[in-house]
């Protein structure tokens, strides 16, 4: 599987932002795909997950603010940011679970998503 996120860049606070996240690979069925949010100094957190039944999590941080969907037929998520804040500023990780022989994970290349006025 390979995972190809798209849509950061520099934001101002309160604004929208969505970032897409395709997958792609043969002969592999994705359990879940999620955002993880890195800033330096600090560890991974997660950030939302979507399972292959629909059912999603959020962070506390971002809940009721950010919503993951999924397109199932295009193999790709996307997480809408809205009223966005400073402290969302981060590197944003695609992140996919998936079964070929078995179970494994793999993490996208990341994007910055940047929100300062």
């Amino acid at each position: 599987v390979q995972l190809v996120e798209s849509g950061g860049g520099l934001v101002q606070p309160g604004a929208p932002l969505r970032l897409p996240c395709a997958a792609s690979g043969s002969g592999i069925s994705i359990n879940v795909m999620g955002w993880y949010r890195q800033v330096p100094g600090r560890q991974r957190e997660s950030v939302a997950t979507i399972s292959s039944d629909g059912s999603t999590n959020y962070s506390e941080s971002v809940k009721g603010r950010f919503t993951n969907s999924s397109d199932n037929a295009k193999d790709t998520v996307y997480l809408q940011m809205n009223s966005v804040n400073a402290e969302d500023t981060a590197v944003y990780y695609c992140v996919a679970v998936w079964r070929g022989d078995s179970l494994s994970v793999t993490w996208g290349q990341g994007t910055q998503v940047t929100v300062s006025s």
